[in-house]
């Protein structure tokens, strides 16, 4: 049983997307050349910065298009949804197939319609869902339409692109407790919402998206739904702030123009997308971005009380990390775990 058509998800969101900036042959091979490189020299200056180590090949570099971002979150939607789909049929059997096909194309359209429109946005993500390790997604259409829009150096904004969703590879790959984590918290919200009201949540989570109007935050209402909600956000927090605390670390020492692009993209950032921009829009965290804001407040803080060989002690496992008011508390979260 599908409760999602999700082929037809894929079709209608690449259609929507479209292709991206009009580029020559040439210019496109130079691009993905270009981002390949840039995510090869990411990683070094990534590990020594943060005394994050990951052996080399643990998660592949993706160079793709909007097309391949859509096929690729569609892959990770229906894993997280997986579980209530087989609770579904448990529950009340497989559905008629003509009754079955129409729901799952419609819903299909909606989340399509979504990630279409995510599609045009998102210039790089880490995908911790993939298995064995994730796999890194650098959309190369949406960084060219990007560096374009602000009028940035290309090959000083592609390094400094990669040098953001490399550290989230990094993260990732060197804690490997981390992706199965956050999935348990996802599969803890995703369990806990009947699977009727999931399915309306995901059509109205869509229009929500695309109007700016809401979010399907409204399906979660419990005390426990909010308290793994709570726990998702710190983490999100985290890894988002000690991403930004890194592009501007290492940042100044390989990107002549680091502080033009610095300006230029804090201005559009509200609809930029990053490892999150998904489980941020499907759980309404979208409307929270002062708490990512404060996530790098958090990484600031801490190291530089205590350094960043302490820091790290963040990703020792779940119960090191920060909690939501401890993101705004660093010196609480040092008191706990130091």
């Amino acid at each position: 049983m599908n409760m999602v058509d999700w082929d037809f998800a894929v079709t209608v969101g690449s259609r929507v997307a479209g292709p991206g900036p009009v580029v020559s042959t040439d210019e496109a091979l130079a691009a993905v050349a270009e981002l390949r490189d840039g995510a090869d020299r990411s990683t070094p200056l990534v590990q020594e910065f943060t005394g994050l180590r990951t052996e080399a090949g643990t998660a592949p570099v993706l160079v793709v298009d909007r097309g391949g971002w859509i096929q690729a979150n569609a892959d990770g939607f229906a894993k997280i949804l997986a579980p209530i789909v087989d609770r579904l049929v448990e529950k009340k059997g497989q559905p008629g197939a003509v009754a079955g096909a129409i729901g799952s194309r419609v819903t299909g359209a909606e989340v399509g319609l979504m990630l279409g429109f995510l599609g045009t946005k998102v210039l790089g993500q880490f995908d911790p869902f993939y298995a064995p390790h994730g796999r890194l997604l650098l959309v190369a259409p949406n960084i060219v339409h990007t560096e374009r829009e602000i009028g940035a150096d290309p090959t000083d904004f592609r390094l400094w692109v990669c040098l953001h969703e490399e550290t989230h590879r990094v993260q990732f790959t060197a804690n490997p407790w981390l992706g199965d984590h956050l999935l348990a918290q996802m599969d803890q919200v995703a369990g806990s919402i009947e699977p009727s009201a999931l399915l309306d949540g995901l059509r109205r989570g869509a229009e929500a998206i695309r109007s700016g109007s809401g979010s399907i935050i409204d399906l979660v209402s419990t005390p426990e739904q909010k308290e793994v909600l709570d726990r998702v956000t710190g983490v999100m927090s985290l890894l988002e702030g000690h991403a930004d605390v890194v592009m501007d670390g290492v940042g100044p020492t390989v990107i002549p123009s680091v502080e033009k692009i610095r300006k230029k993209f804090n201005q559009r950032r509200q609809g930029v997308g990053t490892l999150d921009k998904l489980l941020r829009r499907l759980l309404g965290l979208d409307a929270k971005m002062a708490q990512y804001r404060d996530g790098a407040g958090f990484v600031r803080h801490v190291v530089d009380k205590v350094g960043m060989d302490d820091f790290n002690a963040v990703w020792s496992g779940p119960e090191t990390l920060p909690s939501k008011a401890e993101i705004t508390d660093p010196d609480a979260w040092i008191t706990r775990v130091l």
